[in-house]
């Protein structure tokens, strides 16, 4: 917290142009990209026009990276021979990653080339990343005083990436080959084992990958074990960091909020609420006393295999530094709850959107219980405000709910072995709980490398992702211009009161929506632990 804040006004001088030491290097390479595409830095865009060059912008570099993944057998830097992926591996992979949700349905080390892993996967893990933060920063334009347009996408996005995510994610790379993280394109290195069997040391441009997936909350890691693989997480003090590298640019941006709108004090109950959610978070993944499942990760222990799983699905990153079958059935529902709100504090961008959205309908319940107009920051909400905001909620659990019933009534889950029982049900809620909060952990990894799953998931991290983001900048984009009330008296949103009566309405609008299906998951697997002996 105390690093995000440091770095918040440099983050809100990028999206406001404020003058910066770094001009003189960064503006010409910047200007010479405008020129070669054709943009018009000072066009201001409305919200229609902004959210579609973005999608726009995303989609074509969904094809770029179909195109690496499924021609990679006849590409370059192929030195291990791998073969092209099939094409609905290959949609699902590039659309996960291009929405920043980095779902990982095969094993990286043993399926993509290092074009594919740079060229693909890491090309996307920048691009998303800059795509949900241009995403949030013009939300917030909607809601400042004075605000004619949202902004450029297109200077946004190349100013996130050459001013943000590249100069950050180079120091944080830096710093992970110094801890052990290794960084190549050379090929994988035959050794012979101490009982004299052959192998591979399975090396490559490791670290570059590591600070972006963690930095950017992108979660998608070089190998299939993601963040417990001794090569992307060496040791305690790695774990710590990348934890650190995960909370950063969600918690600076919420701290930017503030500097943007120019009142400060307004960041203040987003921050406590997120964190407050967080603790809450953290306190149900630490009850559990007893010994953690088999596949905990002994390198880090379980306290910080639980403390991760609540970081990853708090900011929407994914990554994973152990086995999720091994967590306690309350640090899986730590986990499901990260993902349901997700603002707590989200991705970087997007998790400052939803948590305006939750303010606006606390906002609109408090004013209802009061009698008052509901206002925020000096906007009077109106009906069709709420209608966007509560359509915005509604897409969630649509999008989670429907295909995991589907699973069950199609017969997909039975074909992976996932017959029943509150463990198989678990893992097919997740599977789609990840895909729509654009998170991208999950317990069943290359076992879902099916078409149901394959195109059922690449579905709803679609829908899950552009859906929630233009219908709040529809809202953004509505306030623009609306007159500001002066009266006195008013509803103070930048208040402690305010913080808690936000977590409130939070905490009963997600219950009341997902608690049947938690029941029969990780709530059930609970209870049958305390009989089985397990809790």
């Amino acid at each position: 917290m105390a690093v995000a804040w440091l770095i918040s006004p440099y983050i809100a001088g990028v999206f406001t142009r404020a003058p910066s030491r770094l001009d003189a290097l960064l503006n010409p390479i910047e200007d010479s990209i405008y020129r070669l595409t054709g943009v018009d830095g000072s066009h201001g865009m409305g919200w229609k026009e902004y959210f579609l060059a973005g999608l726009l912008v995303n989609v074509l570099q969904m094809a770029i990276a179909f195109v690496f993944l499924t021609f990679q057998g006849v590409l370059p830097l192929n030195p291990m021979g791998f073969g092209g992926l099939s094409w609905d591996l290959a949609l699902n992979t590039v659309v996960s990653f291009a929405t920043n949700t980095n779902l990982q349905h095969y094993n990286g080390e043993a399926t993509l080339s290092y074009l594919s892993q740079m060229g693909a996967i890491q090309f996307l893990q920048f691009t998303s990343a800059a795509t949900g933060v241009c995403m949030g920063v013009a939300m917030v334009r909607g809601l400042v005083v004075g605000s004619k347009d949202m902004g450029n996408f297109y200077v946004d996005f190349v100013r996130s990436l050459t001013r943000l995510l590249i100069p950050f994610c180079f120091v944080a790379a830096l710093i992970l080959v110094w801890m052990g993280v290794p960084q190549t394109i050379g090929g994988y290195v035959p050794i012979k084992t101490l009982e004299g069997a052959t192998g591979s040391v399975l090396v490559g441009p490791v670290a570059s990958i590591v600070s972006i997936m963690q930095l950017g909350t992108n979660g998608g890691g070089y190998y299939g074990a993601n963040s417990a693989h001794p090569f992307m997480n060496p040791s305690p003090q790695s774990n710590i960091l990348e934890i650190c590298l995960m909370l950063l640019l969600p918690t600076a941006l919420v701290f930017a909020f503030g500097l943007l709108l120019g009142k400060r004090r307004e960041s203040r109950p987003i921050l406590i609420g997120a964190y407050l959610l967080f603790a809450i978070d953290l306190a149900i993944a630490f009850i559990p006393t007893t010994p953690l499942g088999p596949g905990i990760e002994v390198r880090i222990g379980g306290f910080f295999s639980a403390f991760w799983t609540v970081v990853t699905t708090a900011v929407t990153t994914g990554s994973v530094n152990t086995v999720l079958a091994a967590m306690h059935p309350l640090v899986i529902i730590a986990g499901f709850m990260g993902m349901l709100i997700q603002s707590t504090p989200g991705g970087k961008g997007v998790g400052l959107a939803y948590m305006i959205m939750y303010v606006i309908i606390t906002v609109f319940i408090v004013g209802l219980m009061s009698g008052r107009t509901p206002e925020y920051l000096g906007i009077k909400i109106d009906g069709r405000d709420m209608k966007i905001v509560l359509v915005a909620f509604l897409v969630h659990p649509v999008v989670i709910l429907v295909p995991t019933i589907l699973a069950y009534a199609s017969g997909a889950s039975a074909s992976i072995g996932l017959t029943g029982g509150s463990t198989g049900f678990t893992q097919v809620l997740w599977e789609f709980t990840t895909s729509a909060a654009n998170n991208g952990s999950d317990f069943l990894g290359s076992l879902a490398n099916t078409p149901f799953f394959n195109l059922s998931t690449a579905i709803v991290i679609f829908i899950g992702r552009y859906a929630p983001i233009g219908l709040m900048l529809a809202l953004a984009g509505s306030v623009i211009g609306r007159k500001r009330s002066n009266e006195a008296g008013g509803l103070k949103t930048d208040s402690v009161a305010f913080s808690l009566v936000l977590v409130g309405s939070i905490l009963i609008l997600v219950v009341l929506t997902f608690l049947p299906f938690l029941a029969l998951g990780p709530v059930l697997s609970f209870f049958q632990g305390k009989v089985n002996g397990f809790g």
